[in-house]
Order: C-alpha cells, then structure tokens, then sequence
C-alpha cells in the first residue's frame, strides 16, 4: 500500500469490547465495522467473515485480545487497544504475525458528613508530602508528567525503570530494591503483563520502610496485593493509595476494612473528556494505518518499520 493512498476496496474491522459510541461512528463508509461484546461472541463468528477482518479495536482493558482469539484473524495487520496498558492484548503473538499493536482525602471526608467536627477537631494527618523523596517506577509519558506535578510541589523525584529515559533529568535507579531505600514513597506507573507481575513485592515494601507510601496507578498486577496487605497491617510501610487491583472489581475486604489506604475505583482516566479522546486515538490510529500512513501510538513489542 502507498502511503497516502487509501483504496475503495471495503476495510473490515472488529470491533471487540463494550459498546462505545465514537468507535462505532466515527469510521468512515469505507470500513465495514463487525463488533462483538465477548469471547463467547467471538466463537459464534462467522469464518467468512473472520477470515476478511484485517483490523480490530478493542474497546477496554476487561477484554482479552489473547492468542486464541487473535489467531482467529488470519488477515489482521493491526489492533488498536483503547487504554493507555495494552497487557491484555498478546503482543507477543502480534509480533510473532506482523502485527502492530498500540493513568486522606477520603477519611477527612467522611469525618466532616459524619459530624464529628463539630466536637472535636480533626486529628492532624500524619502523612504528607513535606520531607518526603518519591520513586516513580516507570518513566514514560505519564510517569514524566506526575513528576512534572512533583517538580511543581518541590518534592525530589527519582525513577526505577528497565533502562534511563531519554531527556529525563531525575536520577535513575536500574535496581528496584535500591531505590526504595532512598525514598519514602513509591508511585507505580509501569504497563501490566509477565515482566511486571508483583514486581512490587514484600522485599520492596521492607526497603520502603514505616514511612513508606504505595501509590498504584499502573495495573493491580505490578503490586503483589497480599504482600501489600501483610505490610499495612504490620506496620511495616504506612498507608497505600490504590486506583487499581489484582482481579477487579473484587478488592479484598481485609483492604476495604483500612484506614491507612485510599481506594479508587480504577478512576484515573475516568472523565468525559479523556475517555472520549482515548475512543477518538484508537479510531485515528486505525484510520492511519488503513492509509498507509504509520500508527501514532505503536508499543515498543511492535515495532513498525514503515509504511
């Protein structure tokens, strides 16, 4: 295909996952759009059909893009994942078929509703971010950009990722366990998959220490939860911030029934406008790719050498 070019002939893609609107309508006539909800519906696909699918979005992270069902696929050429973590797409098998592939409050509030504050004042919070020094475990644009909003507290900020990030000023720690001896709070922005599970284990935690602060914004996978929950009861690290979990939406009632961790409900891209702009890049870079122009979002598992 010719860069720039677009052919007449009719472009199939699944769309895999829950329905979202600007997905399903924001293709234009030339692409024929199938989509399906499940695996299960998945199996009840036609292999005409299958066979003439050539690209796929899929819609969210609950959805398995796995081997099985990639390789139903014989004609893809790209799946365009809506997220920022794209581990329950199987890169490996995309890269293997020339596939490409492409975020105290709390307990304060419930204080004031319960009206308490009107007979005592509120007890003086023991955290906080002064004299503190915080590891960030990946330095990718997210990473970089909490550590921009660091800078502009004045917090210290140092980083643990595979290898030094390029144009990054903080000082990188190749060892996890290293790092966490230098810091005081930890915050985990690294993508899910094999080569992060609990990658933030109970030895961590120890070099952490009891001022030690866990922040999971990453995939609850990188956070070995029952080391998590063993090293908030013993004391051993302070309190723990958490937007993600090992197997949601369950989250451990042992987790639910602390003070010491704040609990969100995978929230950190959860508004209107970030999550239309999330549908709107899965489109854009489907709509690239079938122009043969280059996708603006490939993952480093799948590199695209050009178009």
């Amino acid at each position: 295909m010719v860069a720039g070019n677009i052919s007449s002939e009719k472009i199939d893609l699944l769309i895999y996952g829950p329905s979202r609107p600007i997905l399903e309508n924001g293709f234009s006539d030339q692409f024929v759009l199938h989509p399906f909800e499940t695996k299960h519906d998945l199996e009840r696909l036609n292999p005409a059909v299958a066979a003439k699918i050539r690209g796929a979005a899929v819609t969210y992270h609950t959805v398995h893009a796995d081997k099985t069902s990639l390789s139903l696929f014989p004609k893809l050429e790209i799946v365009a994942s809506f997220g920022v973590g794209y581990d329950h797409v199987d890169s490996a098998y995309a890269r293997e078929h020339n596939i490409a592939t492409l975020r105290e409050f709390v307990k304060a509030d419930r204080y004031l509703r319960s009206g308490l504050w009107l007979t005592q004042n509120y007890p003086l919070s023991v955290g906080s971010l002064r004299d503190r020094k915080v590891g960030i475990v990946g330095m990718g644009r997210i990473g970089q950009a909490i550590g921009r909003r660091l800078d502009a507290s004045r917090v210290p900020v140092v980083y643990h990722s595979r290898k030094p990030a390029a144009d990054v000023s903080y000082t990188h720690y190749p060892d996890l366990i290293e790092m966490a001896k230098a810091v005081d709070t930890l915050i985990a922005i690294v993508p899910g998959g094999a080569s992060t599970a609990k990658m933030i284990n109970a030895d961590v935690m120890k070099a952490l220490g009891p001022r030690g602060v866990i922040i999971n914004v990453a995939r609850g996978s990188v956070v070995d939860e029952q080391a998590l929950i063993a090293a908030l009861k013993s004391g051993t690290i302070l309190a723990a911030g958490l937007d993600v979990f090992a197997s949601e939406p369950t989250v451990p009632d042992e987790l639910r029934a602390m003070q010491n961790v704040v609990l969100l409900p995978h929230i950190g891209s959860a508004s209107v406008v970030t999550r239309n702009a999330m549908d709107q890049l899965v489109v854009d870079n489907l709509q690239n790719w079938f122009a043969g122009k280059p996708p603006l979002t490939p993952v480093p598992e799948t590199p695209v050498k050009g178009r």
